[in-house]
């Protein structure tokens, strides 16, 4: 049965949320979710958030939240495909440097884009810079021996870390909670790092069970193996990487990361309730909103 919204405004309905930041240990989630993957031409990594089970029997809400990689190649087709989804906007987390890149997302008439850059600390700079440098020394120098999974470990802490990027990560939330919102769309350049974080921090809000929304996270790298060997097999061939598998670490999700993240939750919130309230600026009506809006 959902929970009405003035038990979740009420302390025990309160309460009843908050306990899905830290559900008791004793809690198992349920396994076997199947990803519900937008399939499209132009992007590798877009899917609808829903279908996973929380702790009390509910499910997430299909139809209302999305994430995705970038949205700057899409074709006629899979504009068509987009615009039956329904979206009321699209949030871009990525940097002026990666929109550059990529391009701008392609979008359906009338799905308004948000530009919400959150930092990289530097990742996609650096990847530019040691593949353009066509020099093998370097590259090993720059992404050998663990270096390539340490940056990305660093990248990681800067979303707890980085004031900017906290704000930026509590506005997307804040405006998930909000009555009458229509479907959204959140994404950065590969919809793994800031869009799996987004994520794994909505899922575990809304009561979905750690394993499962790490599950999620975890998920890109399915969805991204074809075209990230893809790529790594042009770098090669083209000459510019003598060992393309130097950037793998840079191309997949590691739990490793995520738990780099939640390290620096822990070392400077003592846990996700402080991080979510605290750092992120999440009251409890929003957290609540949260629940009533994306699940039932």
């Amino acid at each position: 049965m959902s929970l009405s919204r003035r038990a979740l405004l009420s302390t025990a309905g309160a309460t009843a949320v908050l306990a899905a930041v830290a559900p008791p240990a004793a809690a198992r989630p349920r396994t076997g979710t199947p990803i519900r993957q937008i399939p499209l031409q132009g992007a590798v990594n877009v899917r609808d958030l829903g279908g996973y089970p929380t702790y009390d029997g509910e499910r997430v809400r299909h139809g209302l939240v999305y994430r995705s990689d970038h949205l700057g190649k899409l074709t006629e087709a899979d504009l068509v495909t987009l615009a039956g989804l329904g979206l009321a906007r699209a949030v871009d987390f990525r940097i002026p440097m990666e929109v550059g890149y990529d391009g701008a997302d392609r979008l359906p008439s009338g799905v308004a884009a948000v530009a919400r850059p959150i930092t990289d600390n530097g990742l996609f700079g650096q990847l530019m810079a040691a593949i353009g440098s066509r020099d093998p020394v370097l590259q090993e120098r720059m992404l050998g021996d663990g270096r390539a999974a340490a940056f990305m470990a660093d990248v990681y802490r800067t979303f707890v870390t980085d004031a900017a990027n906290r704000a930026a990560f509590g506005r997307t939330l804040r405006e998930l909670a909000a009555p009458g919102t229509g479907p959204v769309l959140y994404h950065c350049t590969s919809g793994k790092d800031r869009t799996g974080w987004t994520s794994w921090l909505l899922l575990r809000l809304v009561g979905v069970p750690e394993r499962s929304a790490t599950e999620d996270y975890l998920a890109s790298n399915t969805l991204r193996a074809a075209h990230d060997a893809r790529v790594r097999e042009g770098l090669r061939q083209s000459g510019m990487m003598r060992n393309p598998e130097l950037i793998v670490p840079l191309q997949e999700v590691r739990r490793e990361y995520l738990d780099a993240a939640l390290d620096e939750v822990r070392a400077g919130y003592g846990g996700l309730y402080r991080y979510v309230t605290a750092g992120l600026g999440l009251d409890l009506r929003t957290v609540a909103g949260l629940r009533e809006r994306l699940v039932g």
